[in-house]
């Protein structure tokens, strides 16, 4: 285990446990343990079904990204999504984000940045509708303008839900702005000839120089470029990234329903479907932070905080945050050991950080 593993996960423990803290500190562990005992566990039976219909979808939309670069049969994008998350519920910093392109380069012969620029594209999509969800649900639900929530040093308040979604505006833009930029072929040109260009100026140092500077650095940054091109190539078809932006509108609305439905087993919430998916939304931002494995903490202080805007008690809160987590993350990471087993993948191998100058020129 590498330096920097460790110190990820060292932050995320401090940041789940302070999490933590702040979430059940005002909850006596008697009171939610009945709560716990209390709730209809018929309901997370369809809860569940709608968690793997989501991730179904989610393999259909990353098959269709790939196909601007390569073309995959669908379990071949779907079992290798599953590991991917499944590891993203077991290490730190979100590392089944490049363990999968890893293990697409392993099956598939895929390069490992072509296939990471289409984890990114999907991130974008999802980002997108996260925004666009965010600002439809907040106009049709009612939080207290004066409701403040201390969370240590901070006051979290509908202030804070309009600063977050001010912020994610603006990433969203940065990265739609760089996906535009470097998928335009004369754009990619360009780069490519300042770099041939920059590397001649070593000429002057001999022939030898010349071409150890290009087999050493200039291929590989233009194989890089060129996959990463080919990765977010989407952006030039025009249909296949309208028929991603409606699988993702239907991935997110399938992931509102399986928390609404959770919700329905959960005596004391009596929350509308706005009101759930505004929740949602709000964990979803909580654990974009870094968290021990798994996002426990965060999770729970983003469900407790959400929860709190519509009045719902601080036990019964914590009760769904944590039944609600399970609920989302246990599939997916049975899932993901079931994929890994289809595809012989040794977890305590899989190599994050394979050669991304690769094999195969897209």
């Amino acid at each position: 285990m590498n330096k920097n593993v460790i110190l990820s996960i060292i932050l995320g423990a401090l940041i789940s446990v302070v999490a933590l803290y702040f979430a059940f500190r005002n909850v006596p562990f008697a009171e939610l343990m009945n709560y716990l005992r209390s709730i209809n566990y018929l309901w997370i039976i369809p809860s569940v079904l709608l968690v793997i219909l989501s991730f179904l979808c989610r393999a259909l939309r990353w098959q269709i990204i790939l196909q601007s670069a390569y073309r995959i049969r669908y379990w071949h994008a779907f079992h290798p999504m599953m590991i991917g998350f499944m590891l993203n519920c077991i290490l730190p910093a979100r590392a089944g984000e490049l363990a999968r392109p890893a293990v697409l380069l392993k099956k598939d012969d895929v390069p490992y940045v072509t296939g990471l620029a289409t984890v990114a594209t999907e991130r974008v999509f999802d980002l997108l509708i996260m925004i666009l969800l965010f600002t439809f649900v907040f106009l049709h639900v009612h939080i207290d303008p004066n409701l403040e929530i201390p969370f240590g040093a901070y006051k979290l308040n509908k202030d804070t839900l309009e600063a977050i979604g001010s912020s994610m505006i603006k990433v969203l833009l940065v990265l739609i702005a760089g996906i535009i930029i470097i998928s335009i072929d004369a754009v990619k040109q360009i780069i490519i000839r300042i770099i041939r260009r920059c590397t001649a100026l070593f000429g002057f140092l001999g022939p030898g120089a010349e071409k150890n500077v290009t087999r050493l650095i200039a291929a590989p940054l233009i194989s890089v470029i060129e996959n990463i091109a080919a990765g977010f190539g989407l952006v030039k078809d025009l249909k296949r990234m309208s028929v991603c932006l409606m699988i993702s509108v239907v991935i997110w609305i399938i992931n509102a329903a399986s928390y609404y439905v959770m919700a329905l087993g959960c005596p004391g919430l009596g929350l509308s479907a706005f009101e759930i998916t505004a929740v949602m939304l709000i964990i979803c931002f909580f654990i974009a932070l870094p968290s021990v494995p798994g996002f426990w903490g965060l999770w729970e202080a983003g469900g407790v905080f959400a929860l709190s805007l519509f009045s719902v008690p601080a036990k019964d809160a914590a009760g769904f945050a944590l039944a609600s987590h399970a609920v989302q993350m246990f599939p997916v990471i049975i899932m993901g050991l079931i994929s890994a087993l289809i595809y012989g993948i040794n977890l305590r191998a899989v190599n994050v950080t394979p050669d991304l100058y690769c094999n195969r020129e897209p």
